[in-house]
């Protein structure tokens, strides 16, 4: 399966911590041993964040005194993906990822008219008091905004366009490579009246680019880790309770703060909105449970799962609605049924040709259903005119599951 991950700045840098480098290589190492077993198994495209970083950054440039001017944010965020990508190859190489690893410096187009650039929303570098963060506002010419009970220095975050180097990062997955791309939401640049690529001062959220390469790339999964363990319900009051899943109808009329969760939802709403797979929000220590949605909150199309129809031998695996006539249930369906599932999605043009039971003999299609596999009369998957990876054409074999025979696919 091919993941597109978004890792947190916060992740890598918590709050009130020193940012000191070996702070930072110790956060990363943690996060090598969470993101090596999606890199063992799948084909893994790593967007991490940056904010801490290209804050600090920004704080050092603004203070050399030996400099006429600032470096601008974009040169920042450049700088950023550099050092940032440099930690994570070696981490994950260190942890055992066999598999090329490389990081791509990424420039992403944005928008010159974004009004993002007059409402700066995107929060940078470190946490502050109050008093703190306005002075430092008056004596660098920042716009600050809290951030939880701190605050904060904001941003403009314009929206992206286009990933510049998406086609190189699809052709290095295709490779078998690791990638690591869209750091900070990439270099942001526009074009001039006469075609030229010029960089702004701003930086794009890394959650949105992320969404953007996931679709570019032809992911299965968006997932997005940060310093929270899920979505909270009625976040920052005594009623504040984690969302297990939240549907794309569930999201309509509520809203989520600008500057953290707010593209975070926004990313995950876009991916699976365009796709019909899912995506996951979570803690970086839960991402092999995000996959299976077994930790964090996961994002789904309009309506959530029913079970398998596959007949008198179903062991009920969930099987993504979406098909009339699902009234069979015959168990509930195992861990190890729900994670393989989670990690084979089928393609958008998938058949279904039920042997037993509800449907026998119909053409089914739905863009993001899931198929039973297992027991004697499984309904057998056949993805776009051929055999799926793991079901053979006269019986289900997946690790010697299944003795049945399917049927033939209707001509």
């Amino acid at each position: 399966m091919r993941i597109v991950v978004a890792l947190g700045g916060n992740a890598l840098l918590r709050r009130g911590e020193r940012p000191d480098a070996d702070v930072q290589i110790a956060h990363i190492e943690q996060a090598a041993l969470a993101l090596a077993p999606l890199a063992r198994e799948h084909e893994l495209l790593l967007c991490h964040g940056n904010g801490p970083q290209v804050g600090l950054l920004a704080m050092e440039t603004g203070a050399d005194r030996s400099l006429s001017r600032a470096y601008p944010l974009d040169a920042l965020v450049g700088q950023t993906q550099g050092m940032i990508g440099a930690w994570l190859s070696q981490a994950l190489t260190n942890a055992g990822v066999v598999s090329p690893v490389l990081a791509l410096v990424t420039h992403v187009l944005v928008d010159a008219a974004d009004p993002a650039f007059a409402a700066p929303t995107k929060f940078i570098g470190s946490v502050y008091s109050q008093d703190e963060a306005t002075r430092l506002a008056v004596e660098h010419g920042w716009t600050v905004a809290q951030d939880g009970s701190q605050w904060r220095r904001v941003v403009p975050s314009p929206a992206p366009v286009r990933i510049l180097e998406q086609a190189v990062a699809t052709q290095l997955l295709d490779s078998g490579a690791v990638v690591i791309c869209g750091g900070g939401g990439g270099v942001p640049v526009v074009r001039d009246p006469n075609g030229r690529l010029r960089g702004v001062e701003a930086v794009v959220d890394k959650d949105l680019t992320a969404a953007h390469l996931a679709l570019a790339v032809g992911a299965h999964h968006l997932m997005v880790l940060t310093d929270v363990a899920a979505v909270m319900d009625h976040f920052g009051t005594a009623d504040a309770a984690p969302l297990q899943t939240l549907t794309l109808g569930d999201l309509e009329g509520r809203s989520f703060s600008a500057g953290s969760m707010g593209p975070k939802i926004e990313a995950c709403a876009d991916f699976v909105r365009a796709t019909g797979r899912s995506a996951s929000i979570g803690a970086l220590a839960d991402a092999p449970a995000l996959v299976t949605g077994r930790a964090g909150t996961t994002v789904l199309p309009a309506h959530g799962p029913d079970r398998c129809h596959g007949g008198a031998g179903c062991s009920g695996i969930l099987l993504w609605a979406g098909v009339a006539g699902h009234t069979t249930q015959q168990g509930p369906a195992s861990d190890e049924d729900i994670a393989w599932h989670a990690t084979h999605p089928t393609l958008p043009d998938q058949h279904l040709y039920p042997v037993d039971g509800v449907g026998q003999g119909q053409r089914l299609r739905h863009p993001s259903q899931w198929l039973c596999h297992r027991g004697p009369r499984c309904a057998q998957p056949w993805v776009a005119g051929r055999q799926s990876e793991d079901v053979g054409r006269e019986s289900c074999t997946r690790q010697g599951r299944g003795q049945g025979t399917s049927s033939t696919p209707p001509a």
